[in-house]
């Protein structure tokens, strides 16, 4: 008998990461970008076009001959200059330390920045937090040369983790690496002012490696700054195990253009750049070519505050919005374009966040369950009903067009079960 969809000896078989699955599953029903009838508050990306205040969108890209060309695995030194630049500028004015090219590796896409990080790890303990990024969970599983442990964040204390707890998780399970996002994808929380210095102080005294996913940097709903960086607290760029990771697709809404860099000490950032010669080739000349002008601190900051004033209304109208329908966001985020909800209190078995997203995209709206965001590589931890089975994971990343359809199309989901 024929086997269908299996793979052929040899190879085995990859599941999708969270937003894969939900957007195929939204495909085969017929979702398609731009389709009037579809609300997509599920995959991860920002709004693309013009916004009120915010500088030029790129219209088209003038390609000279060399741009044919292969680029260099580690980037192409004027962007690496660029990137430096920023962070210098952004957070280390009046440092001694400061980045420069060396300290900075492009990579084509977050994904690939954060396997090319992660294929340098040796034989040691990696942290990682619960709930976390979904793509997480096969990318601490690929390699299998380090032992990923989970850090479980609790949602009575609005997934607050301290530095004197890091500190006993780092001692006490001899961690070597923790890996978070910041904001953390899904719930919002941010770490930033002296709370986000004491984390980088306990990485630089018990020598732990922080690797920060910062794509969501420029979205800040909490706090003075405008944008956060642990780069503010570094001391010696060389000699502190802080990893930076960020780039184009989230906090420059450019997420077609797969241009993301990551910032470190130089002999990570020399590993990293030789794990992309066999894992990727690097980055498209063009795209680093047109992303240089970017990342002028001017433009940077003008894009930062243009997205913050349009992201805080659609924030706010999605809060609104979920609140009504009766599902709870316990905290509200901080940082970030995403609401962690609470199905709990809804009717009619809506409170499994499975049934929610079927239902969902029977109305023609895309969410994410909060089990993706459950990450457990190697499926290590026993057969069990998620803990996040009544969350799921609302997107006010679209326009808030799209964003008051979905809301729409939900409040007809929770009528009908009620």
């Amino acid at each position: 008998m024929e086997r269908r969809n299996q793979p052929p000896a040899g190879f085995r078989s990859v599941p999708r990461t969270g937003v894969i699955y939900v957007m195929t599953e939204a495909a085969r029903l017929g979702y398609r970008p731009g389709h009037p009838g579809w609300a997509n508050l599920g995959q991860g990306a920002p709004e693309a076009g013009a916004l009120p205040g915010a500088p030029p969108r790129v219209g088209h890209l003038d390609l000279s001959e060399d741009d044919h060309e292969y680029a260099p695995v580690d980037g192409l030194p004027e962007l690496r200059d660029a990137v430096a630049a920023l962070y210098n500028q952004r957070y280390r004015q009046g440092k001694a330390s400061q980045y420069t090219r060396e300290n900075v590796a492009i990579s084509p896409g977050g994904r690939s920045a954060l396997t090319r990080l992660v294929s340098t790890l040796g034989r040691t303990h990696v942290g990682h937090f619960l709930p976390d990024y979904t793509a997480y969970e096969e990318l601490l599983d690929a390699f299998g040369t380090f032992v990923p442990i989970p850090v479980l964040l609790d949602p009575d204390r609005h997934y607050q983790f301290g530095h004197s707890e890091l500190r006993e998780e780092i001692l006490g399970r001899g961690l070597s690496t923790v890996l978070l996002s910041n904001p953390c994808n899904p719930t919002g929380h941010l770490l930033h002012g002296a709370e986000l210095r004491a984390w980088v102080e306990a990485a630089r005294e018990l020598s732990c490696t922080l690797i920060l996913d910062e794509f969501y940097s420029h979205y800040v709903w909490a706090g003075s700054e405008l944008t956060v960086s642990a780069a503010a607290a570094v001391e010696d760029v060389d000699r502190d195990p802080v990893v930076l990771v960020d780039g184009l697709t989230k906090n420059w809404r450019y997420p077609g253009w797969r241009v993301c860099w990551t910032v470190g000490p130089r002999a990570i950032i020399e590993g990293v750049a030789s794990a992309g010669s066999f894992l990727d080739g690097g980055c498209a000349r063009p795209m680093q070519r047109a992303a240089v002008p970017l990342l002028d601190r001017a433009v940077a900051d003008q894009e930062a505050r243009a997205l913050q004033a349009t992201f805080r209304r659609k924030r706010r109208r999605m809060l609104e919005g979920l609140e009504a329908l009766g599902i709870l966001v316990d905290p509200p985020p901080q940082g970030g374009f995403y609401c962690w909800g609470d199905l709990r209190r809804l009717p009619g078995g809506l409170d499994d966040s499975h049934t929610f997203f079927r239902r969902a995209l029977e109305a023609g709206v895309i969410v994410v369950p909060g089990a993706f965001f459950d990450v457990n590589p190697g499926h290590r931890r026993p057969d069990r009903p998620s803990r996040y089975r009544h969350h799921v994971r609302f997107s006010f990343g679209p326009s808030l067009e799209d964003i008051e359809r979905g809301l729409e199309g939900l409040a007809k989901v929770v009528a009908s079960a009620g």
